[in-house]
């Protein structure tokens, strides 16, 4: 009996989930030490999802990349207006070939 009024109050679409963590300082900082520090860098939008806020994924010209979150794509948008970098929505866009290719050319970088 009591199994199922558990499982359907943890199935209710009406209570909120809890993003694993909030963007901060500390990710909007590594975002632009990785700009400054390359050259070529474009930065793809990725949208909020259920698990995880609002990212940026900064791609070099060689392909070398990194995520991190922003928050909301405002402040990422103003992040890339301050850094002068083009910001793409990579769900329209897709993400340029060069970092698949340093990806396959950097298999230690795989998620795990």
């Amino acid at each position: 009996m009591g199994w199922f009024t558990r499982r359907s109050r943890a199935a209710d679409p009406t209570t909120p989930t809890k993003l694993d963590r909030e963007a901060t300082a500390d990710d909007l900082a590594a975002l632009e030490a990785f700009v400054t520090s390359r050259r070529g860098v474009e930065f793809y939008l990725e949208p909020e999802t259920t698990a995880t806020d609002t990212t940026v994924v900064a791609i070099a010209h060689d392909g070398e990349w990194i995520r991190r979150r922003t928050g909301s794509p405002r402040a990422a948008g103003k992040l890339a207006n301050r850094l002068a970098v083009p910001l793409y929505e990579a769900a329209r866009t897709g993400y340029p070939e060069r970092m698949r290719a340093w990806n396959r050319a950097h298999p230690e970088r795989r998620a795990r």
